[in-house]
């Protein structure tokens, strides 16, 4: 098989690591014909949890069907999710170390046949995407191809001359038992034992080593900083209680579970469009350095636990928390492909986090922090976007994977999110001459020096973004930048300045 005219760049070669094979050393001596498996061997990934995922994203309610395709078999589950989704094969992440030897192998002359448990629909269009097989075995409705139905299939195709098999599950062993030759690729250490003790692999390539620092990354542990804006009601008001913090530490962790299983469960929900930008393509799930199961394993341990930490705290915050992440699904499943909406979206999430601080920690939130924060966070959500479509214009792509969005749109963005910070500084000023006179700052004036360092931060971020020093997450740049900080500092002190005499 061929790829066809205009079909995607086929993933670059590598080295295999190890084994009597690489793919720079001379073919085997044996030209048997080797079956190859796809989910886990070949790419990273399982190509019925991709599946799964894009369907429930198209609409959650296919999860019910899916219940009841399952009863009548994994063949016939696979054959009607394979007829209603779109899988872009040319994303997937393949293992590029099997894929180098597999091309030598061609190159010598060996017939090279895709064999998956996968439906076969699917696995053709791998193939052909591929151009290296000479013939797929797949799945239908009646039968999944898996582990005896593999071998006996494979049995079949080969006939009575014998064949090599490449696999990765513990499924395989059945099918390595009757090679003549087999190659482990990405197994786990058991079966890659078990596989030694049937006979010494022609090649193996290992698993890429599990990291705990990419479950880090994953939970995105540097945006529990947005949680911090949970106790601005409390340094707003001034007080200074220890229930009162301490059940805001607590709603702190709360939130900051929360937010990291709906980040897990918008990075599954996101693979094809997170593979198809420059950076996120290296995020965990999208590279399936971390497997779509683990993600939900996540998920059901973080969500569930936010939510009962929530509940010990108040129903109220409870209830807020349901909220927060009946909206955050709605924005990853729908909300985030439509312009706009989304920003509008992320800033009022930022502001829920005010809400819910405020609910909380018993504090009235004013409506001029309301309305300073909205317009903030407005801002700072354009600000991610136009990052993404500069990076995208110089990729010479015209709109932005997955979002509502085309590069001729950012200067109309860049003048929405200036404006945005603008608008909330204003508000601010408004708010400060609000309280000269007031009680809660006897020095109210001194106030006003806030103005200049927020506007300096403002301007300074957005020129920074149409310098491109940016990438797309505004939040990591202010973790990460002295300058904001320094500003940081400065306005806390300006702050208790303006306080010091009701404090005292």
């Amino acid at each position: 098989m061929s790829v066809s005219p205009g079909s995607p760049s086929r993933p670059s070669p590598a080295s295999p690591v190890s084994g009597r094979d690489d793919a720079t050393s001379p073919p085997a001596a044996s030209l048997l014909p080797l079956y190859v498996d796809l989910d886990g061997t070949l790419t990273y990934t399982d190509l019925l949890f991709e599946s799964v995922l894009l369907l429930i994203k198209r609409n959650p309610f296919y999860l019910f069907l899916c219940c009841i395709w399952l009863l009548r078999g994994r063949g016939n589950l696979k054959s009607h999710i394979a007829r209603r989704i779109e899988l872009d094969v040319s994303l997937l992440p393949y293992n590029t170390t099997l894929l180098a030897y597999l091309q030598h192998q061609r190159v010598a002359g060996r017939r090279l046949i895709l064999a998956s448990a996968s439906d076969r629909t699917l696995v053709q269009r791998v193939a052909d995407y591929l151009g290296i097989f000479d013939a797929v075995l797949g799945s239908d409705e009646a039968l999944n191809l898996k582990s005896a139905a593999k071998l006996q299939a494979i049995a079949a195709d080969a006939g009575a001359h014998g064949f090599s098999y490449a696999g990765n599950a513990a499924a395989d062993l059945a099918v390595w038992a009757h090679a003549a030759e087999i190659i482990v690729v990405n197994a786990s250490s058991g079966v890659a034992s078990q596989a030694q003790k049937l006979q010494t692999p022609a090649l193996h390539i290992p698993p890429r080593p599990f990291k705990w620092r990419l479950v880090m990354k994953a939970l995105r542990l540097h945006q529990w900083a947005k949680n911090a804006l949970l106790f601005v009601p409390l340094l707003a008001a001034h007080d200074l209680s220890g229930e009162n913090w301490f059940a805001t530490l607590l709603a702190f962790v709360a939130f900051g579970m929360c937010a990291s299983a709906t980040y897990v469960i918008n990075d599954l929900f996101d693979l094809a469009s997170d593979r198809a930008h420059p950076r996120k393509r290296a995020r965990p799930f999208a590279a399936a350095t971390l497997t779509i199961p683990f993600g939900a394993v996540l998920v059901l341990v973080l969500l569930p636990l936010s939510l009962w930490l929530a509940a010990s705290i108040s129903l109220s915050f409870f209830a807020l928390m349901v909220l927060y992440v009946v909206v955050t699904l709605l924005y990853s499943a729908r909300l985030k492909q439509i312009a706009i909406v989304d920003v509008l979206v992320l800033a009022s999430l930022y502001t829920h986090r005010i809400l819910a601080g405020g609910l909380v920690s018993e504090v009235v939130i004013s409506n001029w922090l309301l309305a300073v924060s909205l317009f903030m966070f407005l801002s700072l959500a354009l600000v991610k976007r136009c990052a993404e479509l500069e990076f995208m214009s110089g990729d010479g792509k015209v709109s932005l994977a997955g979002r509502g969005y085309r590069t001729s749109d950012l200067s109309y963005l860049i003048s929405m999110g200036i404006a945005s910070g603008f608008v909330a500084v204003m508000l601010l000023a408004l708010y400060i001459d609000s309280q000269v006179g007031g009680s809660m700052y006897p020095h109210a004036e001194i106030l006003w020096l806030i103005l200049p360092l927020m506007l300096f931060w403002i301007m300074r971020l957005w020129l920074k973004i149409s310098r491109m020093e940016i990438q797309d997450d505004p939040l990591l740049f202010a973790i990460t930048d002295r300058t904001s900080w320094i500003i940081a500092v400065l306005i806390v002190c300006v702050a208790l300045a303006a306080s010091l005499g009701e404090i005292a």
